[in-house]
């Protein structure tokens, strides 16, 4: 299998200012998910995409051969990722006159995934059956029976109303969807309109690890958590 990761990060993001390039544990938040991507030894070529010219700077000095210039059209707070990712690969196709099989994005605001959390998504993606994976954690909230929505006219209701079910153990599973990891083969990626298609499976993280940084309390939570599995992995060996 011949595999690609894609790391697309934006120059501008309004809940914390510069976040991509921010130091988190005194290196770059993208960085984490570059470094993430190049110890899971999964990859024939990692490319990071972005319309900054400090972010690509950065991602080249630490290592990244393939660097995209995100379109502004692509780059904007109103933009999908999708098409950024696709446009990504495809730039590294023409560029390299290769043809990966695997594609995978990580998302450069989710550092608290682990590399085993990498192989795994792939590795549930490769077994088969599937046309994509994503990633996510157990949902806090139920729309069955703790979860509202507005309806336009000042008032709520359960998002999933009319069931019944008035307690989690009744309650299908349900999942916060986490943007961390997500894994496509050739033959769905580039028709792709959406991550969420009849055919997409869920490789399963947990709350601690599932955590995306869009606020400036995002950002000192993920840094608490990232120093205290630093000193459990350094006094047990685990994660």
């Amino acid at each position: 299998m011949l595999r690609i990761c894609t790391i697309c990060a934006r120059g501008g993001s309004k809940g914390v200012p510069n976040k991509n390039l921010r130091p988190l544990l005194s290196k770059p938040l993208i960085i984490h998910s570059i470094e993430q991507a190049q110890r899971s030894g999964l990859f024939a070529s990692i490319a990071v995409s972005s319309d900054s010219e400090e972010i690509l700077v950065a991602a080249r000095r630490a290592g990244v051969s393939h660097l995209v210039e995100r379109p502004a059209e692509m780059a904007t707070d109103q933009a999908a990722k999708l098409p950024a990712i696709q446009h990504c690969v495809n730039a590294v196709e023409t560029e390299t006159g290769r043809h990966f099989d695997i594609m995978v994005d990580l998302d450069a605001t989710a550092p608290l995934r682990t590399v085993e959390d990498i192989r795994g998504a792939v590795a549930l993606q490769e077994a088969g059956g599937c046309s994509n994976v994503i990633t996510g954690c157990i949902a806090h909230r139920s729309p069955y029976f703790n979860l509202v929505e507005a309806t336009g006219n000042g008032f709520v209701r359960l998002s999933k109303p009319g069931t019944g079910i008035v307690r989690r153990q009744d309650s299908p599973l349900c999942y916060d969807c986490n943007a961390s990891i997500y894994v496509w083969r050739r033959e769905t990626f580039f028709e792709s309109r959406s991550v969420l298609m009849p055919e997409t499976r869920l490789y399963k993280m947990p709350r601690e690890r599932s955590l995306d940084i869009d606020s400036e309390l995002d950002f000192e939570v993920v840094e608490f958590l990232l120093i205290k599995f630093s000193v459990v992995t350094e006094t047990t060996g685990t994660f």
